[in-house]
């Protein structure tokens, strides 16, 4: 048995050297948990980009997803942010959504919700709406080629920007169904999701290659194609007869597409609330690593759903049995074409037909108010526009021809000679004057004076009103050639 004194002095030389030991290990595992919960917290630096042409539903869909019911739509480059709750470790963030004017003029503007600081931290929604289905893939190109040129355009080390492309590599080769991943714990991923860090047992697992198309349009920045408004559906049934095989049309162009970039597809519709809440989770899973239990979604025509990493070239071609009219290598504006632009026709404004006496009693005023114009030099005729002529119109027009019964009635050559030196014209002149009135409808017209008769205006009428008299109180009334003397007449006779 050892003296007490030794034992002492062994556990007074022993025991501060322990003290000090499991103090250390104390604050030791404190500031790592604290390290570890600092690290796990979310980030408020994750972003959106979201890009579309105008009245696309981009507002809208991200109004949705932030629970507000009233959208404001602005013009240029609007900030929004949507909030995200994790309640599995009870926090809470901010997740910043910048919406792009559908102008391409203001693709400049992207420079500040896409740059080398946040690049690794954003994740793009490119959005197209089916109610024109016959623009979503020159929209989809468009903005495709946008976000292309904007990337290049970017500062990013070149090994850097290889990893990223590599991260989406594999998250395509890694995936997995929900439900081969149900026996894990239901938390978020520690790492960065957008961008994860290549796992440790990476050698010993069999990674097959991707195809072709599969991205070949890599650009380092995950991406959700987002098809809104899919409730026109029925719409585009009834106004332009599209059948089943056209909605399987878009859908197989829509997913080469998606292949492309290796983007995922979400149809949408707030109108029936239809995916929204799908759409909310598998953003929170793809930027913070939430748990995601959902599978695809390709049986229902106005709710697609494809995760990234899920489709392929033979799950596309399932859609091309139902392609009957059509075949899947067709252009797409050929089958899905713009309806012809209908103008409306400008028709001219309808104006109501005046009554026919009150137009004629408004004429009449206003012949009645008309000042008489003065004689022209060299003759007396008057204005045919003149009333009150004594003139009336016969229901019979007189025939005119060369018969010899009637070649008393023309002048003799003296008269015309007269007429011609300016004397006054014969019968012939106020026949004239008959038939020119006759010509213009008018009431009645003035006739020059015939030779040895007086030269005043009732004179001239008086002997017109005469000659119409003498000529309708014959039974055939004729007028002989200008030509033509009594002489020559009498002869033939």
């Amino acid at each position: 048995m050892a003296p007490v004194g030794e034992r002492t002095d062994r556990e007074s030389s022993s025991g501060p050297q322990n003290g000090d030991e499991e103090g250390s290990n104390l604050w030791a595992s404190i500031l790592s948990e604290v390290q570890s919960r600092s690290a796990t917290k979310l980030q408020a630096t994750k972003n959106i980009l979201v890009l579309g042409e105008n009245e696309s539903g981009k507002t809208t869909l991200v109004s949705r997803l932030q629970g507000n019911e009233d959208p404001k739509k602005g013009s240029g480059l609007e900030y929004l942010y949507i909030n995200v709750k994790d309640e599995y470790r009870d926090d809470q963030t901010r997740l910043g959504a910048w919406l792009l004017d559908g102008d391409l003029h203001h693709r400049g503007l992207l420079k500040f919700a896409l740059n080398e600081d946040n690049f690794a931290h954003t994740l793009v929604l490119l959005v197209a709406s089916l109610n024109n289905p016959w623009s979503v893939m020159e929209s989809l190109q468009n903005w495709a080629e946008v976000l292309t040129t904007h990337v290049d355009r970017l500062k990013l080390p070149k090994d850097q920007l290889n990893e990223y492309k590599e991260s989406l590599v594999r998250h395509f080769q890694d995936y997995t169904k929900p439900e081969d991943s149900a026996s894990s714990k239901p938390r978020r991923t520690e790492d960065n999701p957008l961008h994860p860090a290549p796992h440790k047992t990476e050698d010993e697992k069999v990674l097959l290659p991707l195809s072709e198309s599969t991205l070949s349009h890599n650009l380092g920045i995950p991406i959700i194609v987002i098809l809104t408004k899919t409730d026109a559906i029925s719409s585009l049934e009834k106004e332009h007869d599209y059948r089943e095989e056209h909605f399987d049309f878009i859908q197989q162009h829509i997913r080469k597409f998606c292949l492309n970039y290796g983007a995922a597809l979400c149809y949408t519709s707030v109108r029936d609330d239809r995916n929204c809440d799908l759409l909310n989770k598998y953003i929170a899973h793809r930027i913070y690593g939430f748990p995601f239990t959902a599978d695809a979604q390709v049986v229902e025509r106005d709710s697609v759903f494809i995760p990234t990493g899920w489709d392929n070239e033979k799950k596309i071609s399932i859609l091309y049995e139902n392609m009957s009219g059509m075949s899947p290598n067709d252009p797409y504006e050929d089958v899905i074409a713009r309806p012809m632009s209908r103008k409306p026709m400008q028709r001219d404004a309808e104006i109501a037909a005046e009554d026919e006496q009150l137009f004629l009693m408004k004429l009449q005023t206003q012949l009645s108010k008309t000042p008489t114009p003065s004689a022209a030099p060299g003759g007396n005729r008057e204005s045919p526009m003149r009333s009150g002529s004594s003139v009336q119109k016969s229901n019979t027009s007189p025939r005119v021809t060369s018969s010899p019964s009637n070649a008393g009635i023309g002048p003799s050559p003296k008269k015309m000679e007269a007429g011609k030196q300016g004397g006054a014209p014969g019968n012939e002149n106020v026949l004239a004057n008959f038939f020119n009135s006759l010509l213009t409808k008018k009431a009645g017209a003035e006739t020059p004076a015939t030779p040895g008769k007086p030269t005043d205006r009732s004179a001239v009428n008086r002997d017109a009103a005469a000659e119409l008299d003498r000529m309708t109180r014959s039974k055939k009334p004729t007028v002989t050639l200008k030509n033509q003397s009594p002489h020559n007449n009498s002869s033939s006779a």
